[in-house]
């Protein structure tokens, strides 16, 4: 997210004539589109072959497609994602299902090979002598690394060895996903139907098998040899090395490019006279139903910290909260799908509502039924929500059957809701445009150019529906690789994209409202931004692909593309000073939504730019992929940015119509500082500790180990989950304090009256722009 008051001069010139900055964003969205649906189309092509048979050297039938698919549905109608993780994608305290099954195939095939007793344990493999662990790893990367699938007739044909190593991953899968995991939080009677755990033991080896056997024609795994395991020799592929390299090289390279032309530039907009009150202080009607929306999002708010509390105390007590076995009516799969979920939704609650609010002011008019169609979102998205939250808690339950993926819950992070609950929440997307288009009608005629402020606006909130419509892309049946080509659309396009666009758009136009910036600067910062994030963000989407089955050139760009991510994140720096600047100038009045988005652009720069390149280079994402280094960033990026952003909009619409009586400043910037506060020391006494001691086991023993019990269990993982209480308990106590000052602000917005129409806003101010 970049600061709407970023401004570089650029006049880019071609001989003869001028390119405008409209111009030029509509030829890189075309440019790096172009790209990116070229890259999907390449993972479509190249994804893991799903054998039609699996077969022994005899050619007895072991496995089929169908019990792969089979496995693949069911598994994900359970959780999925929030049970363990599959090629790293997923939750982190359950095994990753691809290194586990994989590293326990590769020690029963070596047992056979080595006495004939495939129930061969890690202290056998470790019992044995030197020459004979080095003797049957040879044997075992032929083994495994031996590609055998035959394309003509969709056979896969394991060896001897292999086929008795698999009969005992699925006797060992029986009884784990039977009677579960107190130390995983996997719940007794997961599954209870025998062929099921069967068709999900089955996905699983597929995965394992495809992370295994070399591509056609290339030294590496379908996965490019993730996850890490010298047993079977997954090693890193030497390109890996490379391509880190070349995106640290870029990176340097462009924040270097970016800074010259940056601190060269005279400054090409001065902070302008503010007046001590803006001239709005009665909401109009759609105004005041609007503000119920932040009612609503500082609940969810509420009840995602706690759900957040539960689910990281299941990886101290596996089956209960502090001695109360709620295992059975709140699994660990479904206190994490509500956290993400819950997050996702108090943020684009209050994100939509700020375009509820910002419509009328922005365009000046308030049409008629404005406020019941406000009331009749709120309840539909509400339904939406609820019904979402309950749909995927029954899903997890196995209640659902097989209609989870449209009622419960769809298995993957940050998608979770059934598909009926995704059209719904599209439609209501759809609706709020529509709402939103009402209230900007009359600015829109009236602003001569086709790419001013007004249209802008309205542009990025089209892309907002758009973009969460690619989430309908994929079912609960697609190749594994395709679908997570498509989530990820949802996630990075999406929630971390446009998003962030709508949101620096609706700040400019609002900073170009209230006189810090001139309309015009306001204008071009918002292009040089949105180009700025296109030009990287877009191709960017490819560097959460580097194991998911994918061609390796997906690696080489997507790393590349995402380290150029960070430079508008870097100049974010610069841009913090400016914001202290305006929140100076503000005389006070706005200087709780400026703080809030002065914390946006500060966890901007070290949430979403230092620990994001934290694990973006491919050589250290080999090692840290589905690791707890991943959650330093989410943590840090999806509240410390979005989060932060959605309430400073939400402050900023609140402050200009709450009366002066209602408006607790002081309490404010209490939850301000025990949030952040309570941010930093989640991650410095928890996350990251806890994170960097799983990527040494990873680095030195493998991603398997990282993730097993002895690791989780370990009393270095049990105190650094212990030590986040601290962290917690300061930013909860900060998240009560804000939602009491909003209850209260609301309270005294619905005390006043009501005026039909918005006044013109600041008139005397903005004849200067």
């Amino acid at each position: 997210m970049a600061n709407p008051t970023f401004d570089i001069a650029v006049p880019i010139r071609k001989p003869g004539r001028q390119l405008s900055l409209p111009a030029w964003l509509v030829s890189i969205c075309i440019v790096t589109f172009t790209v990116l649906l070229s890259a999907g189309a390449a993972i479509y092509k190249n994804a893991p072959p799903i054998p039609a048979t699996i077969v022994s050297p005899r050619q007895e039938v072991i496995l089929t497609q169908e019990n792969i698919q089979s496995g693949q549905e069911t598994y994900l109608a359970r959780g999925g994602q929030h049970i363990g993780s599959i090629w790293g994608h997923g939750s982190y305290l359950a095994p990753d299902w691809t290194a586990d099954v994989l590293h326990r195939w590769g020690l029963a095939t070596a047992g056979v090979l080595y006495n004939g007793d495939a129930n061969f344990a890690q202290a056998d493999w470790e019992a044995l002598s030197a020459s004979d662990r080095a003797l049957l790893q040879v044997k075992l990367r032929d083994e495994f690394k031996t590609n055998r699938y035959d394309p003509d007739t969709g056979r896969l044909t394991l060896t001897a060895a292999q086929t008795q190593g698999l009969h005992q991953v699925f006797a060992d899968y029986q009884t784990l996903l039977s009677q579960g995991s107190a130390v995983h939080s996997i719940p007794s009677g997961w599954f209870t139907d025998v062929g099921q755990i069967r068709d999900v033991t089955a996905f699983f080896s597929w995965t394992a098998w495809a992370a295994a056997a070399n591509r056609p024609n290339a030294l590496f795994s379908y996965t490019a040899n993730w996850p890490h395991d010298d047993l079977i020799g997954n090693q890193a592929p030497a390109q890996f090395l490379i391509w880190s390299i070349v995106s640290v090289i870029v990176l340097i390279a462009a924040i270097a490019f970016f800074l010259f032309v940056y601190l060269t530039q005279e400054e090409a907009y001065k902070v302008l006279p503010v007046a001590t009150r803006p001239a709005i202080r009665l909401a109009t009607p759609s105004q005041r139903v609007t503000t119920l929306f932040f009612a609503v999002a500082m609940t969810l708010f509420l009840v995602q910290i706690l759900m957040g509390m539960v689910t990281a105390h299941y990886a101290v007590e596996g089956e209960g909260f502090y001695g109360i076995p709620i295992q059975q009516y709140l699994p660990y799969a479904a206190s994490r799908t509500w956290h993400l979920q819950l997050a996702v939704f108090w943020i684009a609650t209050c994100w939509l509502a700020a375009g509820l609010y910002f419509g009328p002011r922005f365009g000046k008019h308030e049409p008629q039924g404005q406020a019941w169609g406000n009331g009749g979102l709120l309840a539909a998205l509400t339904v939406v929500v609820v019904g979402s939250l309950v749909g995927s808690w029954a899903g997890i339950q196995g209640w659902l059957g097989d209609k989870s993926f449209w009622f419960g819950h769809q298995g993957y992070e940050y998608v979770e809701l059934g598909r009926l609950w995704q059209l719904l929440l599209i439609g209501g997307m759809v609706f709020w445009l529509w709402l939103m288009y009402r209230a900007l009608k009359p600015a829109l005629k009236a602003e001569g150019s086709k790419t001013g402020l007004n249209h802008f606006f309205l542009y990025s909130a089209i892309t907002i529906p758009l973009f969460y419509a690619s989430g309908l892309m994929y079912t609960n049946h697609t190749p594994l690789s395709v679908a997570e080509y498509w989530r990820w659309w949802v996630v990075h396009l999406w929630v971390e994209g446009f998003f962030e666009v709508f949101a620096t758009v609706a700040i400019a136009y609002l900073c170009s409202e209230l006189g810090f910036l001139k309309r015009s600067s306001a204008l071009r910062a918002t292009y040089l931004t949105t180009i700025l994030y296109l030009g990287s963000g877009v191709i960017g989407t490819l560097h959460h692909l580097y194991f998911a089955g994918t061609p390796v050139f997906i690696t080489a760009m997507g790393s590349v593309a995402s380290a150029l991510e960070v430079v508008p994140l870097t100049l974010i720096g610069f841009e913090v000073v400016k914001s202290l600047k305006l929140s100076q100038e503000a005389q006070g009045f706005y200087r709780m939504p400026l703080q809030f988005f002065i914390a946006t652009c500060f966890w901007n720069l070290v949430g979403a730019g230092v620990f994001g390149f934290l694990i973006n280079p491919p050589i250290v994402l080999y090692y840290s992929q589905g690791l707890n280094t991943t959650p330093i960033h989410a943590h840090s990026a999806l509240y410390g940015v979005y989060g932060s952003l959605a309430i400073a909009l939400m402050l900023f619409a609140l402050r200009e119509i709450t009366p002066d009586r209602a408006w607790d400043e002081k309490k404010i910037n209490f939850a301000f500082w025990w949030i952040n506060g309570g941010l930093v020391l989640m991650m410095v006494m928890g996350l990251i500790p806890n994170g960097f001691y799983q990527l040494v086991q990873s680095v030195n023993h493998g991603t398997w180990y990282a993730r097993s019990a002895e690791v989780i269990s370990s009393p270095w993982m049990q105190w650094t989950v212990w030590l986040r209480i601290p962290g917690d308990i300061v930013f909860a106590v900060g998240a009560v304090m804000l939602v009491y000052c909003v209850g209260r602000s609301l309270v005294g917005i619905f005390q006043q009256p009501t005026q039909a129409q918005p006044p013109e806003f600041l008139a005397a101010e903005t004849t200067t722009h």
